[in-house]
């Protein structure tokens, strides 16, 4: 089964994917943000295309671990979306993600204008490949 991660700020949702075997993440887009149905709405189809079983969205959550506004606010577009959804869905902490995902793009010797392009796609990346490490991890 495919595994969908999402990476959601206020301008740009990024997107991820696994492979089949849910080993490998690779970033797949980055949706710009218009009205939140028309985002849903994307979101649903690419859902669809690629048939994910399931959709991780990535919680950015205080370092204390608490929710603050920017999680509150995902919370509150993951709800309009799970009406549109025909998967499940799960929440997982994104913190620091972002900052992980721009490390990796200096690494790897990514352009910075390309960079600020393509890092929340990167974040949702590397998002779901710790989430499908920890499940490897755990079932062997």
């Amino acid at each position: 089964m495919r595994i969908m991660a999402l990476d959601v700020g206020d301008s740009r949702i990024g997107v991820a994917l696994s492979d089949p075997l849910e080993m490998l993440a690779s970033p797949l887009t980055i949706i710009r943000r218009t009205v939140e149905s028309d985002d849903v709405k994307t979101i649903v189809k690419l859902v669809a295309e690629h048939a994910a079983g399931k959709l991780l969205i990535g919680l950015p959550l205080c370092l204390s671990g608490e929710v603050g506004m920017q999680a509150q606010k995902v919370k509150a577009f993951t709800e309009m979306l799970s009406k549109s959804l025909e998967v499940p869905f799960e929440f997982v902490d994104e913190s620091f993600s972002t900052v992980a995902a721009r490390e990796y793009m200096r690494e790897t010797g990514k352009k910075k204008d390309r960079f600020k392009q393509k890092d929340d796609a990167v974040a949702a990346a590397v998002v779901l490949q710790s989430y499908l490490e920890e499940a490897f991890a755990r079932n062997g």
